[in-house]
């Protein structure tokens, strides 16, 4: 598929489908948007210790790039499963420009029982050598990219795919519901209810009274909350 980089209203890029005639993220702001819903109205509510999320549509690699982020801010350990069908090439993501040139990610490592305490901001690394590493790490393997961030991306439609594990935070970031009507049925939304550990959080973009009902169908506590700053009016986040 053709794919064809625009700037958003936030000055993030996102990606615009022709064939879709669909973006990847929110016009109105691409970091934005996935910073709200994903990671503010998401991660941070949930009260795990060790969060174990699972993204519905890896794309851009933006939505787990926050998540790094998140991970070296709090100190908490993530796992992050992200599920693509047709994933991106790092040369079309890195004409993205997400990370500038001289941008500096402080990275903490993990104290043992023996450590003395530290004083120690934490070890500056190249953040465009991380997210690189998001989009060339292989596939099918968990990849260790900071001591509180573990990735493992999986080629595949979640509608096919079978897994054992549990998760805590879902984000649901499927192209919307009239160009991706089998990513938005009532049997994919029972199979993430029973994905999600008790207490889990799943969120959306999407709050479109059909979906809302699927959820709660599902036999998730559906909430409306506000939507990013300057983009959709309401934003759904569901729990178990």
């Amino acid at each position: 598929m053709e794919r064809i980089i625009e700037r958003t209203d936030d000055g993030s890029a996102t990606l615009f489908v022709p064939e879709l005639n669909e973006h990847y993220h929110s016009t109105k702001g691409a970091r934005t948007e996935s910073q709200h819903i994903f990671i503010d109205m998401g991660l941070k509510a949930s009260s795990a210790a060790s969060p174990r999320i699972l993204e519905i549509g890896f794309g851009t690699g933006l939505n787990a790039w926050l998540t790094l982020k998140e991970a070296e801010r709090s100190g908490r350990n993530i796992h992050y499963t992200g599920l693509e069908l047709y994933p991106l090439d790092w040369q079309t993501v890195e004409q993205l420009s997400y990370i500038s040139g001289d941008e500096q990610l402080t990275i903490h490592r993990k104290q043992s029982v023996t450590d003395e305490p530290s004083t120690s901001n934490g070890e500056q690394q190249p953040a465009i050598e991380l997210f690189k590493q998001l989009h060339t790490s292989p596939w099918g393997k968990d990849v260790q990219l900071t001591s509180h961030f573990t990735l493992r991306k999986i080629e595949t439609d979640v509608n096919q795919w079978i897994t054992e594990k549990r998760f805590d935070t879902i984000y649901f970031d499927a192209f919307a519901p009239e160009k991706q009507p089998e990513m938005w049925s009532q049997e994919l939304f029972n199979r993430l209810y029973v994905l999600l550990d008790k207490g889990g959080i799943l969120t959306t973009y999407c709050a479109k009274g059909i979906v809302r009902r699927m959820l709660q169908s599902a036999g998730f506590t559906v909430e409306r909350l506000p939507g990013p700053p300057g983009g959709k009016r309401e934003i759904l986040r569901a729990r178990k």
